[in-house]
């Protein structure tokens, strides 16, 4: 991880690969579970993962603490390293940052990618988009993001464990109250005028499924790829098949946009 000094914040940055960029925005949990992950997409782009103000082990401003912050944050990144125009890949809570990059600055990225995003609400106001993981015990809210067998609370080692409470204490932080979306970003989705690529676990009992084909209508430019047996995190469960969907998303981004 390098440090770089951005926006009155000290931000850790991970960079690996060469290649075109492609900027990595990580979900709440399980960063470390998605190191491999990294190091697969690290073969075919120069791979930019910033870990979120937080997140990271330190506390953010207090003039800092909602997604927009984090938006305008990454948007500076992208200028501050220079990206042409990268591919960004966002998962969960990261797929929610990248949306609302793309409604201020589409125009910065060739493309976007968002795995199972949380962010949109696009059910009643009575009707629940995301499981509330916070009222659960912690193995059944686990329980929730994982097809198969999720990781066991009682065997986590301290390390883990202390991050894991770190990151439900700031997905708190951010994403409260409203809980996990922003209530006008459906409005303004059709802003997001660039390739957009979702790809959502059919099991996924976080980010219920059933609201993937709602959004992908929102999204101007999008395609959606279901998985099947796969939960809330598909590069956690079926990295090498995320792999191979983004490179051809990006193929084909880059011939629609010589083109």
């Amino acid at each position: 991880m390098q440090q770089i000094e951005i926006s009155g914040l000290t931000l850790d940055v991970g960079m690996a690969g060469d290649g075109p960029p492609l900027l990595f925005l990580h979900p709440e949990f399980f960063f470390d579970s998605n190191l491999p992950f990294i190091d697969s997409l690290s073969q075919h782009w120069r791979v930019i993962t910033p870990r979120h103000p937080g997140f990271d082990g330190r506390t953010p401003p207090e003039n800092f603490r909602t997604v927009d912050d984090l938006a305008y944050l990454y948007l500076d990144l992208v200028e501050v390293l220079q990206l042409d125009k990268p591919l960004v890949v966002g998962s969960s809570f990261g797929g929610w940052i990248a949306m609302e990059m793309a409604v201020r600055n589409a125009g910065c990225m060739r493309g976007l990618s968002l795995l199972s995003p949380l962010g949109v609400k696009l059910s009643s106001r009575e009707e629940r988009d995301f499981a509330d993981v916070f009222v659960m015990p912690i193995a059944e809210a686990l329980q929730c993001l994982f097809a198969g067998p999720a990781p066991e609370r009682n065997k986590l080692d301290d390390e883990t464990a202390t991050q894991l409470a770190r990151d439900r204490k700031f997905i708190a932080y951010y994403a409260w109250k409203p809980w996990l979306h922003n209530p006008v970003l459906a409005r303004w989705l059709h802003r997001a005028k660039v390739p957009t690529q979702l790809i959502w676990g059919a099991e996924d009992a976080f980010a219920f499924a059933q609201l993937a084909q709602p959004l992908a209508q929102c999204l101007p430019q999008s395609k959606l790829h279901l998985i099947e047996g796969v939960g809330h995190y598909p590069q956690l469960e079926r990295g090498d098949e995320v792999v191979e969907l983004l490179r051809n998303f990006d193929a084909e981004s880059v011939t629609e946009d010589i083109t």
